[in-house]
């Protein structure tokens, strides 16, 4: 770095993504811009003339406050009331192509260890070389290939085994949102496929299914059930989404509980069903897309 460098634009120029690197390590967004707050924090303190590259150190600093993160994050886990889902984050096909870790990619990435996380995320996703991961992780650069390795072939098995067009998938997530809120079971059964399974995150905070929902025939049963009970009558969709590349939508249900929905597809067929109905994990998404619908309460 030049003596003529300006070092808050330097750091602005990365924050993207800093933020970026620090959510694909935590799952949330708000952890994430607190750990790049606190990377900018010692970004001010250091001797800037004596960085050959920013972004390097800038990556390493953020990597090694994120791992210290996820050692509280995963105990905070292991005591999480129902299903854990990350965070919703808008993101559409285009905006970051060179990042192809879907909703479901990130789920298979809790499955690994911290540190195969950090050099899985560093060296495939961010493109940063070996050598460098290794200096940022402590560790061989024998090692840390290594971990590299063995998180490829967990995420690996993720990955969709079809490309999927974002038009058909637009179109898919339209149809499921008509078809649920209004009861249509006979066009559900039409939408999902066989093995379909719903997840869905309430985080004790909001009504939400205390684990995944396997089968076809037990969700058009669970849509019967909540048709008879008047429970998906008024559903309001406040913005179609792409949740972290997945179809999807953010919608304000009866009762006042907003939620996000993300599908995954395969073969023209919903696969997967993830709703996040946690308030905690929605907040950003209200002050968004919320505008003046009522305020999110727990049924």
């Amino acid at each position: 770095m030049s003596m003529a460098d300006d070092p808050t634009d330097v750091f602005e120029a990365e924050r993207a993504r800093l933020v970026r690197l620090a959510y694909r390590m935590l799952g949330s967004v708000g952890e994430a811009e607190d750990i790049v707050q606190d990377a900018w924090l010692r970004w001010r303190r250091v001797d800037y003339t004596s960085i050959a590259s920013p972004g390097a150190f800038l990556s390493r600093t953020v990597t090694r406050l994120c791992l210290d993160v996820m050692k509280s994050a995963r105990a905070r886990r292991e005591t999480y009331v129902g299903t854990w889902l990350p965070e919703p984050v808008d993101l559409s096909f285009d905006q970051d192509p060179q990042d192809d870790l879907t909703l479901t990619l990130m789920l298979a990435l809790e499955r690994l260890s911290p540190l195969e996380r950090a050099a899985f995320l560093l060296h495939d996703v961010f493109g940063v070389p070996l050598d460098e991961v290794a200096e940022t992780l402590e560790r061989e650069a024998p090692a840390v290939r290594q971990l590299a390795s063995r998180a490829r072939k967990h995420v690996q098995a993720a990955r969709p085994r079809f490309p999927m067009d974002p038009r058909d998938g637009a179109r898919i997530a339209k149809a499921f949102f008509e078809a649920s809120s209004t009861g249509d079971v006979a066009t559900l059964r039409t939408l999902l496929a066989d093995a379909v399974v719903v997840h869905s995150d309430g985080g004790g905070k909001a009504h939400a299914f205390p684990r995944p929902i396997v089968g076809i025939d037990r969700v058009i049963r669970l849509y019967h059930g909540m048709k008879r009970k008047a429970w998906i009558q008024e559903a309001q969709k406040l913005r179609d989404l792409w949740i972290d590349g997945l179809p999807g939508y953010f919608s304000l249900e009866p009762g006042g509980t907003y939620q996000t929905v993300a599908l995954e597809i395969e073969h023209g067929l919903i696969v997967g069903l993830y709703f996040t109905r946690n308030p905690d994990k929605l907040r950003r998404l209200v002050d968004l897309f919320g505008g003046d619908a009522a305020t999110p309460t727990a049924h």
